[in-house]
C-alpha cells in the first residue's frame, strides 16, 4: 500500500519544485495532502500564481502520525524564514519536521531543506544534497555536490532542478 505524504509548502513557493512533487504523487496513486508554512491555506508561488493549500502547517502538528513521509517544497525560504522566524507557523514547522524525524519517517526536500535539516541537527553527520548558495552555512550535515543524495530517511536535492533525480528512490520508498 503507498504511503500518505505530508507536503509543506513554503510562502513563496518555487511552483516547478512543488508541481513535480505533485505531479510524481498524483501520476503514481500516491496520497499526499498541502499544508501552507503560512498562516492561510492561501500561497502564492515565486512567480505571483495564487494557489490553495488544502491546510496550514499548524493543523499538521499533533497528526504526525497520520503521514509516512513529509516532503518541503522550497521557495524563498531562506529570506522567508528570517523575516518570518518567530512567527507560530515557522515555529509549528520546525517542530513538525523534528517529530518527523525523531519518528525515522521519511524526510524529503530540496534547495533549503538540507539547510533546515542541519539547523534543527538532524541532518548531524549525515549526507545532504547542497544548493550551492547554502554551502557555506551548513555545518552539522556532510554537504555533497550530488544531485540528489539519500541518507538513511533523508532525501535531499539540490535544487528545483535536481528534483528528477531524487524522483526514482522517493517513489520507490513511497510504494
Amino acid at each position: 500500500m503507498a504511503k500518505k505524504v505530508a507536503l509543506l509548502v513554503v510562502n513563496p513557493v518555487n511552483g516547478f519544485g512543488l508541481f513535480q512533487y505533485l505531479e510524481l504523487f498524483f501520476e503514481n496513486g500516491i496520497s499526499y495532502k498541502t499544508f501552507a508554512v503560512a498562516g492561510t491555506t492561501q500561497v502564492k508561488t515565486n512567480s505571483g500564481i495564487s494557489m490553495q493549500t488544502d491546510d496550514v502547517i499548524a493543523n499538521l502538528k499533533g497528526h504526525e502520525e497520520e503521514y509516512d513521509a513529509l516532503v518541503f517544497s522550497c521557495g524563498d525560504a531562506i529570506p522567508k524564514f528570517n523575516e518570518n522566524a518567530a512567527k507560530q507557523f515557522n515555529q509549528d514547522m520546525l517542530a513538525v519536521i523534528k517529530t518527523f524525524d525523531d519518528k525515522g519517517k521519511i524526510l524529503a526536500g530540496h534547495c533549503a531543506a538540507a539547510l533546515i535539516f542541519d539547523k534543527l541537527g538532524i541532518g548531524k553527520g549525515r549526507k545532504v544534497a547542497l544548493h550551492p548558495f547554502i554551502k557555506s552555512i551548513v555545518k552539522g550535515c556532510i554537504g555533497t555536490d550530488e544531485k540528489s543524495v539519500i541518507d538513511g530517511n533523508l532525501y535531499t536535492a539540490q535544487t528545483e532542478q535536481t528534483i528528477s533525480s531524487l524522483m526514482p528512490d522517493l517513489l520507490k520508498a513511497l510504494k
